[in-house]
């Protein structure tokens, strides 16, 4: 399993999602139905500097050894936002009556970092010669 790509992919997914709601959250909180009121935007900003920071955390690790009892704790970290991040699209999909196709394709994006990250964290570096 090529850890380098899963790391770069998932820091650049964090990265964007991080800039576009640092940078837009009065359009981000309109576009989900939130009212346009300075609290939800400052809200939206701070989970926007989560993401970035989170996206360039994976960015700086991309390089080194994941997996196994290597850099566990980012794997756990990654893991634990895209399994529980995953579970709660999967809730809102179920329950909402409103069916967004972008919230579709992002609970897939979520599901396979959540499985990758998964594998990550029980596989060992050494069982793959493309680790």
């Amino acid at each position: 399993m090529n850890t380098k790509l899963i790391m770069s992919v998932s820091a650049v997914f964090l990265a964007l999602a991080g800039v576009s709601m640092t940078f837009f959250p009065n359009e981000i909180a309109n576009h989900i139905g939130l009212a346009a009121a300075k609290p939800s935007q400052l809200v939206i900003q701070i989970l926007g500097a989560l993401y970035f920071g989170f996206g360039m955390l994976n960015w700086m690790a991309k390089g080194s050894i994941v997996g196994g009892i290597y850099n566990k704790p980012l794997v756990i970290a990654n893991l634990s936002h895209f399994a529980i991040g995953c579970l709660a699209l999967i809730k809102w999909l179920a329950s909402s009556g409103n069916q967004y196709f972008a919230v579709f394709i992002l609970t897939g994006v979520y599901a396979i970092f959540a499985v990758l990250f998964g594998i990550l964290f029980v596989r060992h570096p050494g069982n793959s010669a493309s680790a």
